[in-house]
């Protein structure tokens, strides 16, 4: 064998095994954690608002956003008094939907439900007295929030507040959300 021979042959032995050698494939992307549809149960109540309460006056704007993938941030800019928000989202090992409330006047909340038919209903302790929120989206793009209170511990329970949100009129100015 020649030593040309021999050197091919050494490089082919050598190279074999690298060329053999595959290049990992590449590895599928993460699964989405908030594609289930659990998480967007509440998506109906995203959308920059006009809000009027029982007699049919505006009494607020609210900017309602999906933010973090996952979460649903609310903005509530009343026309008297201060603000507030909220941020809510679907927490899979205990099968509900949670939101958490703050306001300008050092008030929280916690609120904790889920869908019912196609309602949102949450329920928490909001300065002393029980309060269950329910959403409902209208066939005509609004969404009720109905609120009802109970000092007994849930036994009887009283209207506390009744607020329409419309869609605010597109190309309108909208208030900016204070921080």
């Amino acid at each position: 064998m020649t030593f040309r021979r021999m050197l091919t042959a050494l490089l082919a032995l050598a190279a074999g095994p690298a060329l053999a050698v595959q290049a990992p494939a590449p590895a599928a992307p993460p699964a989405d954690p908030c594609a289930g549809v659990e998480f967007h149960e509440f998506d109906f109540w995203a959308g920059s608002w006009d809000v009027y309460g029982p007699k049919g006056k505006q009494v607020a704007n609210s900017l309602i956003e999906k933010v973090y993938g996952c979460g649903i941030r609310e903005n509530w800019m009343p026309f008297q008094g201060g603000g507030g928000g909220s941020l809510n989202i679907y927490v899979p090992g205990a099968k509900h939907w949670e939101q958490f409330w703050i306001d300008s006047g050092g008030t929280r909340a916690t609120f904790i439900g889920g869908l019912k038919g196609k309602e949102m209903v949450i329920e928490g302790e909001w300065g002393g007295p029980l309060v269950r929120i329910t959403y409902t989206p209208n066939a005509d793009g609004s969404v009720r929030q109905y609120g009802v209170q109970s000092t007994d511990g849930g036994k009887t329970w009283a209207p506390s507040f009744d607020l329409m949100y419309k869609p605010h009129a597109p190309g309108t100015p909208f208030p900016t959300p204070q921080s």
